[in-house]
């Protein structure tokens, strides 16, 4: 157990350049493939369910992972469990940036998420440990906040310019961050106190692999067909390993998901209503970045810069969002919010492969990003309404963990349409410079027809929504306790 050093009382000193770099490369690298999967694809030849799962084994791994690490942190000190992480996560840049094969990629994917799962909940510990309370704690958190923020838009810019020159470079460019990272974090933060406990390996495993099984399910069935025996297996599997998570956590000394906290019908709706809407923001990403590359034909770079205004909306969104929760019941800015989505996803389906970007792209991005900006800000405040102080810091850890399931298990069954889609209406799968123009035209429709999806699922968002009970001076409440916890004043 080590001593504790003096806590900073400066924002400005490189420490945080070490902390929220790191968070800035693991929010990063959850977007900056999208622009460049079809370069990947090209190039290694992947398949429609390779190309699914470069996307889905890094988020499954984060988010099915992300509990646990910040327990890993708690038991061998942050410090050594930050660097472990920053370290992991880098190696497995490499070998992604130099892998030349669809399995080894892929792999090296899903380490990456082992990576970033453990860093980012260390990362945000040791702003509490190494910043004093008050000024220089908050400022660290907006840093940190900032962070998160840009990475989500940086990567989709970041991996368009990159993969002008490479692909590749959208991994490798880690390599260096993650050393000079290691190499400050090594000099300037000091371990923290840890304790000896048990932690629940058993049902954060369980969980992954049950995530795990049912992208299996929607990935391969679209190719395979879904009454193929090794689907109707990864079915099963998904079943059975779902129900050994819940009868493992019932008996954990330290489960990562404690029941307790879905004794709360309004949580538990909350709950809902967040894993579809983590969903939405991903597959929405996710489809909107592919179809502007894949069917409208436009580059790596101009697909990322297409982008931004979407990013500058979600802002818009979530900044409208904070001012908005304390004076309205926060079903009703869900509602609306999700309207706004829904909007922007039914006009998105009308769209054709021969449409302007403005105003016919540009309309959706802005009104959906805005929209999911909102949604963004209140459900994670309706997670922790009526919640106590101690409880916050657990609660939103296990709200994280459901947003960032909620993409990739929403983003397979939308591919899965899209692909089922596409081939129905005579079109094929693989690289886009192999197709006819009628091939084409039915990948664009698929495209579209797959944001009905989208739209279908904010509509669940909504119906969710209508059932968390929630008032606006509960949610002010939780506002202004997550922030005095956050900032160490409680």
């Amino acid at each position: 157990m080590s001593s504790r050093a003096p806590l900073s009382s400066s924002v400005l000193g490189i420490a945080i350049i070490a902390i929220t770099g790191m968070q800035l490369m693991s929010t990063l690298d959850g977007t900056i493939v999208i622009v460049a999967l079809p370069r990947m694809q090209a190039e290694l030849d992947l398949s429609d369910a390779g190309k699914s799962w470069v996307i889905t084994a890094y988020v499954l791994a984060f988010g099915g992972l992300l509990l646990l690490g910040g327990r890993i942190g708690d038991a061998v000190g942050h410090k050594r469990a930050f660097l472990s992480g920053v370290g992991v996560f880098t190696i497995a840049s490499l070998v992604c940036g130099l892998a030349t094969d669809e399995a080894t990629l892929i792999a090296a994917r899903a380490v990456q998420g082992v990576g970033a799962a453990v860093s980012a909940p260390t990362g945000l510990a040791l702003i509490a440990t190494t910043y004093a309370v008050g000024q220089a704690r908050n400022r660290a958190l907006a840093v940190s906040a900032a962070m998160q923020a840009t990475g989500s838009v940086l990567g989709l810019v970041l991996g368009g310019a990159l993969t002008v020159i490479s692909w590749r470079l959208a991994f490798l460019i880690n390599v260096p961050i993650g050393i000079v990272i290691i190499a400050i974090a090594v000099l300037r933060l000091a371990e923290t106190h840890h304790e000896r406990l048990k932690l629940d390996v058993t049902g954060a495993l369980l969980a992954t692999l049950g995530c795990t099984s049912a992208v299996v399910v929607f990935t391969q069935g679209p190719a395979l067909g879904w009454a193929h025996p090794f689907v109707i297996g990864a079915g099963a599997a998904a079943v059975l390993f779902f129900l050994a998570f819940m009868m493992v956590e019932r008996s954990a000394a330290h489960p990562i998901v404690p029941f307790s906290v879905f004794d709360n019908r309004n949580r538990v709706m909350t709950f809902l209503s967040l894993f579809l809407a983590g969903g939405v923001m991903l597959t929405a990403t996710v489809m909107i970045g592919l179809y502007v590359q894949d069917v409208m034909g436009y580059s790596a770079l101009k697909a990322g810069v297409c982008f931004i205004p979407f990013a500058v909306a979600l802002g818009a969104g979530t900044v409208a969002a904070a001012r908005i929760a304390p004076h309205v019941a926060p079903r009703w800015i869900i509602m609306g919010a999700g309207v706004l989505v829904l909007g922007a996803m039914l006009f998105g389906s009308t769209l054709n492969r021969g449409v302007p970007y403005a105003p016919d792209l540009l309309a959706p991005l802005v009104v959906g990003g805005f929209g999911i900006g909102v949604i963004s800000v209140i459900l994670p405040l309706c997670a922790v309404a009526d919640v106590g102080a101690r409880e916050i810091g657990p609660v939103s850890s296990i709200t994280l963990m459901v947003q960032n399931l909620g993409g990739p298990m929403v983003l397979v069954v939308v591919q899965a349409v899209q692909t089922s889609r596409t081939l129905y209406l005579g079109g094929t799968t693989g690289p886009v410079k192999d197709m006819t123009s009628a091939q084409l035209d039915a990948l664009d429709a698929g495209y579209t027809y797959s944001l009905l999806w989208v739209a279908a699922i904010a509509v669940l968002v909504g119906a969710a929504a209508l059932f968390i009970g929630f008032s606006a001076r509960e949610i002010a409440t939780a506002q202004h306790t997550r922030e005095a916890v956050e900032a160490g004043e409680l």
